[in-house]
């Protein structure tokens, strides 16, 4: 096994449960052929599918530009082909977009990365894409599409992250140096629907030092991210309701010790797993 930095892209159609209920054999023939798509335009972008368990998807791309430029094309895409589908017959993908460290065995990758990914493609829209802070910071001045800030997003057993919404029409993106290509034209494919009004989006930017402080607290194991988080609000509930007296130190070193030990054991574990083997 190996540690590596990439860009992990997640995806999942919106629905899928009702469309394989009202017809299985036209919702596997559909999603046999957008994989196809999907999986032609990852290679074109230098990424690679990983796995494709039912609906979901996961690649990992070299480079956080060809992730979100593979991403944006791939939802255009089928998007063109959905429009030749009954509207309650399309199928629409949402995709997250993360940029972490991964460990990879053989050509499978686990880790916190890929669940980033799982949870920010959860949170997307229907034929939308989501975005780490971490990849945003990469492609904010590379490309011809828009940001929406969401601002810092809840994740199941992961610290809270900075999420942005791709926006393909509008957004904070005039600054762009390398456009998205254009999908290539299908034969017979009806022409692309004229662009969307811009959806209102938020000026918000939290501060530098929130920003740094997610992402210190991303890096860290998750009892030990936990029990910081709960620190810190039982020092503001010291301070605020009795400042002439400190005693958040107790409940602080109880947690901070629980948390080590968890970590401590749970690596242990994974290290006796790793000898069985």
């Amino acid at each position: 096994m190996e540690r590596k930095l990439t860009a992990i892209l997640s995806a999942d159609v919106k629905g899928y449960s009702r469309l394989m209920g009202e017809d299985e054999e036209a919702t596997i023939r559909t999603l046999t052929a957008y994989r196809e798509v999907m999986t032609t335009l990852i290679g074109r972008h230098r990424g690679r599918v990983v796995d494709s368990p039912g609906d979901n998807l996961l690649a990992e791309f070299a480079s956080v530009v060809n992730a979100v430029q593979g991403a944006v094309e791939i939802q255009r895409e089928l998007e063109l082909r959905n429009a030749d589908l009954p509207h309650d017959r399309r199928m629409e993908f949402r995709i997250g977009i993360n940029l972490g460290d991964v460990v990879a065995e053989g050509e499978r990758i686990y880790g916190d990365g890929v669940n980033i990914a799982a949870r920010l493609q959860e949170i997307a829209e229907p034929g939308g894409i989501v975005i780490s802070n971490t990849v945003y910071d990469q492609v904010r001045n590379k490309l011809s599409v828009g940001f929406d800030n969401l601002g810092p997003q809840p994740m199941k057993n992961v610290a809270p992250v900075v999420s942005y919404r791709v926006a393909r029409t509008g957004g904070d993106s005039g600054r762009a140096s390398l456009p998205v290509s254009e999908s290539p034209a299908r034969p017979g494919a009806a022409p692309p629907a004229e662009p969307a009004a811009p959806e209102p989006r938020s000026d918000y930017q939290p501060p530098e030092w929130m920003r740094f402080v997610w992402d210190g607290l991303a890096k860290l194991p998750r009892p030990i991210a936990a029990a910081l988080t709960a620190s810190g609000f039982l020092v503001l509930i010291n301070l605020f309701t009795n400042p002439n007296r400190i005693w958040f130190h107790w409940p602080v070193a109880a947690l901070l010790f629980l948390a080590i030990m968890r970590t401590v054991l749970r690596r242990g574990r994974e290290s006796d797993r790793k000898k069985d083997r």
